[in-house]
């Protein structure tokens, strides 16, 4: 059940009586959702009350990342009670704010913003507007939760084969979203996914999200739909449970964008769910776009990159789909593949010291020196391990499709 804009615009208004003070609401990415009428000028209110980044977040709807970070040092995310914030003029903040958090059972959902005058509001007044706060937060829960009812819809979607059976899931999430579906997103993959019996968490919806589903995580495949719509249960996100034999899941995330370039909520969602899920799971986030018809492609593009994040510490724990290099290509092999005969032996576990020289030294263009001293050895020792490798796999590391073959396989035998 979505919320209309004037609900909002109520609650804030009623925040600004209760006050006697201009009232602005953001959601937790800063952007404007709404401001109070109060005061003199237009849009009730008066040009003194119009510092910088006051003024830029009511004209362009949204502050900018440093205001943000500086916003948030004041403990706002986790504030349970108002927050005073003093004046900062270098920061663009002329007049100290206070800061009444909106939550919803113990979620930051958003944010009401009030000028901090001299005296200022009483303590009872603070506490009646944080019990308005606590509505407008049940508000934006609600609005939230409209993206977990779409979770037959967008798993069908992401399940579907190829063909009418696709564009007949398509179609029919394009008629639940409304006219959400044409906005700018980006999907985000969250695996593998912890289930709600055995003490995981059992999402229902994620920030700034349209709609959220489990996905059965198949990382062999998982480059392309799952084909197997409706294994990961109906209704709610949640997982098969911990039993033997259970299927392993994924968290599927489509995520609201404020342009189709600027993957920044995404990357927030993901942030917070791979936090909430724990050691052991990653996030991919997939490239962004417009319109319905190439979810499943972005589907396949954020399971890569969470693959990519799984494989690859130095992506970890969150990778984009545009930054996983050659781990774009690998993971849409096949399973069998990173079990190539050549990397058989040097791939046994009394060989792991030569297979990461030999990685080591293809990810350094097979430039030996830099080779040696990341690897913290002398030149000669690296001379000695590549001549080991080369009798192992039978290759000659003086070719380049040589280094080429070796260099897929070591990168592919740590993708699962």
């Amino acid at each position: 059940m979505g919320c209309v804009k004037g609900d909002y615009q109520e609650l804030v208004d009623e925040i600004s009586a209760l006050l006697g003070a201009p009232a602005t609401l953001e959601n937790r990415d800063f952007e404007l959702i709404a401001f109070g009428a109060h005061g003199g000028g237009e849009g009730g209110l008066d040009s003194a009350d119009l510092d910088p980044v006051r003024t830029r977040s009511i004209l362009t709807r949204r502050s900018t990342a440093a205001v943000r970070a500086w916003f948030e040092s004041f403990g706002i995310t986790r504030a349970t009670g108002p927050v005073r914030i003093p004046p900062t003029p270098e920061a663009g903040v002329y007049r100290g704010r206070i800061c009444l958090p909106v939550r919803h059972r113990g979620y930051a959902l958003g944010y009401v913003w009030l000028l901090d005058d001299d005296p200022g509001p009483t303590e009872a007044q603070l506490a009646a507007a944080m019990e308005v706060a606590a509505r407008i937060g049940a508000l934006l829960a609600d609005e939230a939760q409209a993206g977990a009812d779409l979770t037959r819809e967008f798993r069908a979607v992401l399940t579907a084969e190829r063909g009418w059976q696709r564009d007949m899931a398509v179609a029919a999430l394009r008629t639940a979203l409304g006219p959400r579906g044409d906005e700018p997103h980006a999907v985000v993959c969250v695996a593998p996914w912890p289930t709600a019996p055995d003490g995981g968490p059992a999402v229902r919806t994620a920030p700034g999200a349209a709609a959220v589903c489990t996905v059965p995580w198949t990382p062999a495949g998982a480059g392309g739909a799952a084909g197997t719509a409706g294994a990961g249960g109906a209704g709610g996100v949640k997982g098969s449970g911990g039993a033997a034999g259970a299927v392993v899941q994924s968290l599927a995330v489509l995520v609201r964008l404020r342009s189709a370039d600027s993957a920044t909520p995404a990357v927030t969602a993901a942030t917070r769910l791979v936090a909430l899920a724990g050691a052991g799971t990653a996030a991919g986030v997939a490239d962004g776009r417009r319109g319905l018809e190439d979810l499943a492609e972005a589907w396949a593009e954020a399971s890569a990159a969470a693959r990519a994040a799984l494989a690859e510490p130095r992506l970890a724990p969150l990778a984009h789909w545009s930054d996983i290099g050659p781990y774009r290509l690998l993971t849409s092999l096949p399973a069998r593949a990173a079990q190539d005969a050549v990397g058989r032996e040097l791939l046994s576990p009394g060989n792991r010291e030569l297979a990461r020289t030999a990685e080591v030294f293809l990810d350094r263009a097979g430039q030996a020196g830099r080779a040696a001293a990341e690897l913290g050895i002398h030149r000669q020792t690296l001379y000695y391990r590549l001549s080991r490798v080369e009798q192992l796999t039978k290759l000659d590391l003086d070719e380049g499709e040589d280094r080429l073959l070796l260099h897929m396989v070591l990168k592919a035998s740590r993708l699962r």
